[in-house]
């Protein structure tokens, strides 16, 4: 659960019930700071006088405020648009492409507007019915730290799990997941858990769950009925990661329920990394131990346009081998969705 520092209420933010919900919780707390805007803009709110310090502030302080576009984003290839009911993530993981996405500043910030957000998304899933339509609920952000103020998967699950031609998902490195385990789904929401081993966890992934808990809030998940899914991601290489990636796999087979309802879903990322973000990365976190040596590269442009470090090769062929071998020996019930 994330707790801020400050929260920064935009203008015309508490004509929202999402907003007032906030504020009774935090308006008796002295150590959080609350702020109100007359217009919005708030960066001046958040403290730091260099990189390093103004990505700490940012990353201990709450928005509050209106989604004001309702054009949703696209989201290919894993859904068909970007639900945007949060923008951000408490967490500090070293390598995330929101470093280069967020600015100087990276908050988190609420999406007061729900009703609206979901009204739009109907209108989606009515222009393309009757096929169904898949909305992505963590492409800017991880949703769940945030949940006990918003509700915004809970009702979120609920109304597209009325809906037959709708189906969400989204991703977490976080275990807050209990308010969700009740919830007339219908299995129209998949959860997946981002993960990865102890050792990548504890280098570059702060303030984040631990594995254990991330895979106890996965079965929990499972055994709800959810489809679940594991994001792997970003696979590196280094010394021992074959048998460090093969005992993950093996503690997720075991703790795992024999009799999942539905095949559980794998996506494996390799590690990848633009000019931009290196740079950004060094300067907030100067003392970075990431890989990313050029040298030890190859250069590829990218779907979008621009260019991307990632590994050779013969060392993503050894990746797609090693985890399409080992899912395939370790899991029954299972589903590939993509190695790269």
């Amino acid at each position: 659960m994330f707790v801020p520092k400050r929260i920064i209420f935009e203008k015309d933010a508490l004509n929202y019930s999402i907003s007032n919900q906030i504020l009774d919780q935090f308006k008796d707390k002295s150590e959080i700071e609350l702020i109100y805007l007359n217009s919005n803009k708030y960066k001046h709110h958040i403290p730091g006088d260099n990189l390093p310090k103004q990505y700490i502030e940012g990353k201990k302080t709450l928005i509050v405020g209106k989604k004001k576009s309702l054009k949703f984003q696209t989201c290919k290839p894993s859904a068909h648009y970007q639900l945007p009911l949060v923008s951000g993530c408490m967490g500090q993981c070293e390598y995330c492409y929101l470093n280069t996405k967020l600015g100087d500043k990276p908050f988190t910030k609420i999406y007061v507007n729900l009703s609206e957000i979901l009204k739009q998304a109907n209108k989606y899933i009515v222009e393309r019915s009757p096929d169904i339509t898949i909305f992505e609920g963590a492409a800017t952000s991880d949703p769940i730290p945030v949940e006990p103020y918003t509700n915004a998967l809970q009702k979120t699950i609920e109304a597209f799990g009325a809906n037959e031609n709708a189906r969400f998902r989204f991703v977490t490195k976080y275990n807050d997941i209990d308010s969700l385990l009740q919830l007339e789904h219908n299995d129209h929401t998949e959860i997946r858990f981002s993960i990865n081993t102890s050792f990548i966890i504890s280098q570059y992934e702060g303030y984040t769950a631990s594995l254990n808990k991330r895979i106890e809030a996965s079965v929990k998940v499972a055994k709800a009925g959810y489809p679940t899914g594991f994001l792997i991601a970003p696979v590196f290489i280094y010394e021992n990661w074959e048998k460090e990636y093969h005992d993950l796999l093996i503690q997720l087979k075991q703790k795992l329920p024999d009799d999942l309802k539905h095949p559980l879903t794998f996506e494996i990322i390799s590690h990848r990394y633009t000019t931009i973000a290196k740079n950004r990365i060094l300067q907030v976190f100067p003392e970075s131990k990431l890989p990313m040596e050029e040298d030890d590269r190859k250069f590829k442009y990218g779907q979008f346009g621009y260019g991307k470090y990632v590994y050779p090769k013969e060392n993503i062929d050894k990746i797609k081998d090693f985890f399409s071998k080992e899912i395939e020996k370790i899991f029954v019930n299972k589903e590939i969705k993509y190695i790269i």
